[in-house]
């Protein structure tokens, strides 16, 4: 007999209506599974048979690197709910803290899409996806590094930042050598950026948070 405890519904479906969130429910019941340990990498052969990802508990990323490069890049980070196309042979998927990822084969995924309502689930939320891309190109663009730390804390507080009586905190467990690969930098030098909003006030931490001492509406506003 089987005590484990049932797993909650997958944030996926947040939103939907009976019959689809019943129908999808059971299609991602009736897929593969996958643990994550912190920081331990996942290559592309353990996804062989993936067409997607779905994002079930914890935060991972996604992250590339050159053949003759030792320094990996972040391409994407994703949180509950999130949809992902399975990493290619230059990427690895690695988990922020304890996660949980459902596998979704291709004949689950034509299973998902022969519901219009699943189906529009499925392009926002890789729509997003790719929107993320276009953020991590993006931040990039500027050279100063101070710029690209305070640039990518704003996308953060954007997409998982919650309002607290003083300020904005991001719920992703965030180190200085994860948000060096985020911005495609050195961990000594977001060290010195991270020291130098610590004292503009920008930010602080505490742990693996950090709270924007900003307000929501600035959030907003930010580039993107």
């Amino acid at each position: 007999m089987d005590d484990a405890a049932p797993r909650p519904p997958s944030r996926l479906l947040d939103g939907l209506q009976s019959p689809d969130r019943e129908r999808a429910g059971a299609i991602l019941a009736a897929s593969r599974s996958l643990e994550l340990d912190r920081r331990a990498p996942q290559y592309a052969p353990a996804f062989a048979d993936a067409a997607l990802l779905v994002v079930e508990e914890g935060f991972v990323a996604v992250c590339a690197r050159a053949p003759d490069d030792v320094r990996s890049v972040v391409t994407v980070e994703a949180g509950p709910g999130a949809l992902l196309l399975p990493p290619t042979p230059d990427e690895t998927l690695v988990a922020l803290g304890p996660s949980r990822v459902t596998v979704l084969s291709a004949d689950a995924r034509d299973q998902l899409l022969a519901s219009p309502a699943l189906a529009r689930r499925i392009v926002e939320q890789l729509a997003l996806g790719l929107a993320q891309r276009q953020e991590a190109l993006a931040n990039f663009a500027p050279t100063r590094h101070i710029e690209r730390v305070r640039r990518k804390l704003l996308q953060l507080a954007r997409r998982y930042g919650h309002v607290v009586r003083d300020g904005i905190r991001i719920d992703v467990p965030l180190s200085h050598a994860l948000l060096a690969e985020m911005i495609g930098s050195s961990r000594e030098t977001v060290t010195r950026a991270l020291d130098e909003l610590e004292r503009d006030r920008f930010v602080v931490r505490a742990g693996s948070t950090y709270r924007l001492l900003v307000s929501a509406e600035s959030v907003v506003a930010a580039p993107r």
